[in-house]
């Protein structure tokens, strides 16, 4: 008994014989740890990820290509192909920005491309729910004198008692075309603050650039999207038959969802629950660089889904039935390219901000017509009424094309 006293007494404290610590530990600690492999860099998250982007690329690039073929009414057609080729843009960047994930935030350039396109996109909406309608001096002729519906939903509970005007939808114009001025900027501001290490994604800290261009964006497309909606609840009768909720809701869906998701995904990383990852070349990348990449591989996912729905929205089916019944011949690819051309022009955008935001032209409605001038033959315009044509000076044309001209008419005509 005197052999075992732990059996009786106080048990016994046991102490197991040391280990020397050796690389296979160091592996373990390491292991358990540090930061693990990133998923995004895997080859499964890239392989999904451009099967998605290719089949939306695909999916779209028919579309564009049955409107060009279809090319009927430029005047709507060319917002149309412009607001598809959201798709193209958001996917094929993100999934770049993808494959380059790593120590570096080269993705940045990319995204900032996406970003600009976003301001023309809503710009192109808005101008296409203006083509809709005939143009601006059609819509003052429905709506100037009428009263402004006051709703909390639409925002104009702060508009009791006024009447639509001219200046109405100047406003709607103009905070439309300062989204496309102020994003590009922020983008360029964006490339140069994180050249000089200044911009982190998810960095609230106030030295760094990333909380005043979030700041500077929320107040720039909010007030680009108020606009929408104010356009909307005062036309909203006029534009039933073209179904512009679908349309609406789809361009908000892709370019929003974006958005929140962007600032969801960096206040996750904010509060820590995306941790710091090592990617698989030995490189540490940052909990913001991380947040970013998820954000760039749900877009891929989603620009899908947004394809299927883009091509319920914006169905060629009106224009080719034109095309059907006219016996001229199929459109040959010379003009399907030169169509592409004029979609792409960023032409009508400087005519429309020179003309919402220069004061010579406050008091004037335009209104743009087309012509198809016959060889040899110019077109005169009127004494009284300015001309704008986008192949030149007044009244100019290309021969053998329809020529846009816009006329500029007097608010107090209408």
């Amino acid at each position: 008994m005197t052999d075992t006293p732990g059996l009786l007494g106080t048990p016994l404290a046991w102490t197991p014989p040391a280990r020397p610590a050796g690389p296979q530990m160091e592996r373990a600690g390491n292991g358990s740890q540090g930061p693990g492999p990133l998923f995004l860099t895997s080859p499964l998250a890239r392989g999904v990820s451009g099967v998605f982007v290719w089949a939306a690329l695909v999916l779209t690039g028919h579309q564009i290509y049955l409107h060009l073929r279809s090319y009927t009414v430029p005047h709507e057609q060319r917002y149309i192909i412009r607001l598809l080729f959201i798709v193209p843009v958001y996917a094929f960047d993100s999934w770049l920005s993808l494959l380059l994930l790593g120590g570096h935030q080269d993705y940045i350039y990319f995204d900032s491309v996406r970003d600009c396109y976003e301001a023309f996109v809503i710009y192109s909406f808005l101008s296409l729910c203006f083509q809709y309608l005939g143009g601006e001096s059609a819509i003052m002729a429905e709506i100037r004198g009428k009263p402004v519906r006051t709703s909390c939903f639409h925002g104009t509970c702060c508009l009791r008692g006024m009447t639509y005007s001219i200046g109405f939808l100047r406003f709607c114009k103009q905070a439309t075309l300062q989204f496309c001025i102020v994003k590009p900027i922020m983008a360029l501001v964006t490339i140069v603050l994180q050249a000089f290490g200044k911009y982190h994604d998810g960095d609230f800290n106030v030295r760094s650039g990333y909380l005043y261009i979030t700041l500077v964006y929320n107040a720039s497309v909010s007030l680009a999207l108020y606009a929408l909606f104010l356009f909307y609840s005062a036309t909203r009768e006029l534009l039933q038959p073209f179904e512009p909720v679908l349309k609406f809701l789809t361009i908000k869906a892709v370019i929003f969802l974006s958005f929140w998701q962007g600032l969801l995904l960096a206040i996750l990383e904010r509060c820590g629950v995306i941790p710091e990852v090592q990617v698989i070349d030995g490189s540490t990348v940052g909990a913001g660089t991380v947040a970013a990449g998820y954000q760039n591989f749900i877009i891929c996912i989603e620009m899908l889904f947004a394809s299927i729905a883009l091509r319920y929205a914006f169905t060629c089916q009106v224009y080719s039935e034109k095309t059907e019944s006219s016996p001229a011949p199929s459109a040959p690819m010379q003009s399907i390219s030169s169509g592409l051309k004029e979609t792409m022009s960023p032409q009508d955008i400087v005519q429309d901000a020179i003309h919402n935001f220069s004061p010579a032209y406050q008091k004037y409605t335009q209104q743009a017509t087309q012509e198809a001038p016959r060889p040899g033959q110019g077109s005169v315009p009127s004494p009284h009424t300015p001309t704008h044509s986008p192949d030149g000076g007044p009244g100019g044309g290309r021969k053998g094309r329809n020529v846009e001209k816009r006329m500029l008419i007097p608010a107090e005509e209408l």
